[in-house]
């Protein structure tokens, strides 16, 4: 198995240590892992591509690249550019820095790089390990990430797979827990903190001027029963499954019925 790997907090983070390791047991000792990582920080960028610049990439190491780009940039970077020989079985996004669950999903470059690969039709997860007062303080954070391998297998081999115009790919979250604390995993939507929400705080420079900060809201905030961030705070591996449809499906009956005789 070939696998591509990639994240959104950059070519030296952590998380993407942790990943690199889980992609080489998953790939066994005849597989092949590429790491094509962003050059610099990238979180919050969601799906954004570089569309208007080109985008730098240099080898750091054999079959390791940082480009100068988002994540979803990365990902193409690794299908056209350096594997374009070979092209990918599987794409892993992460390990990310925080959680990747509720409304978070909509702003993460970890979820975007994801969301490229199966759009460009290849099998893809997206993995964040979630922090909290009982992991935060670890002298690995990622201790529950780590033991992941099991997930990612199970999904590789029992999980659902489709050929849609928009394919499912997966959203992992990883419990805010030491390890052995963890209970289990639980197949679950994506949630909402309800009241939560990102905004902006300014402050003034010592030159006197004014720059905007963004800040996101409480992240230990229960989402609905079902769902990912719930789920991690019960103690829970949540596995997400997802589409880049942004078709409100359950509202489309209603509205044709609505605007019959209306619409050209």
């Amino acid at each position: 198995m070939r696998i591509l790997i990639t994240n959104d907090d950059g070519i030296n983070a952590p998380g993407l240590v942790v990943l690199d390791a889980l992609a080489r047991d998953l790939a066994g000792p005849q597989g092949e892992v590429w790491t094509v990582a962003p050059a610099f920080e990238q979180s919050g960028v969601g799906h954004c591509i570089s569309y208007t610049h080109p985008t730098m990439i240099s080898e750091f190491g054999p079959r390791r690249f940082a480009a100068e780009g988002t994540p979803a940039d990365c990902v193409m970077a690794g299908i056209y550019d350096v594997m374009k020989d070979s092209p990918p079985d599987l794409i892993l996004s992460g390990v990310n820095r925080g959680n990747n669950a509720a409304e978070n999903v909509l702003y993460s470059g970890t979820i975007g790089a994801a969301m490229e690969g199966a759009l460009q039709g290849v099998r893809s997860i997206a993995l964040s390990q979630f922090y909290g007062p009982r992991n935060v303080k670890l002298d690995d954070p990622f201790e529950a990430a780590s033991a992941g391998g099991a997930v990612l297998r199970q999904l590789m081999d029992d999980a659902f797979w489709d050929n849609e115009d928009y394919p499912l790919f997966y959203n992992i979250n990883f419990p805010p827990i030491p390890a052995a604390d963890v209970k289990g995993m639980r197949l679950t939507r994506q949630g909402l903190r309800r009241g939560v929400h990102h905004k902006v705080e300014a402050q003034v420079s010592p030159s006197g001027r004014r720059f905007l900060w963004v800040r996101g809201g409480d992240q230990q905030v229960r989402t609905a029963d079902g769902t990912d961030a719930a789920a991690n705070l019960d103690d829970y591996v949540s596995v997400t499954p997802l589409r880049a449809d942004l078709t409100a499906h359950d509202a489309f009956d209603r509205l044709t019925a609505q605007l019959s005789g209306k619409l050209g």
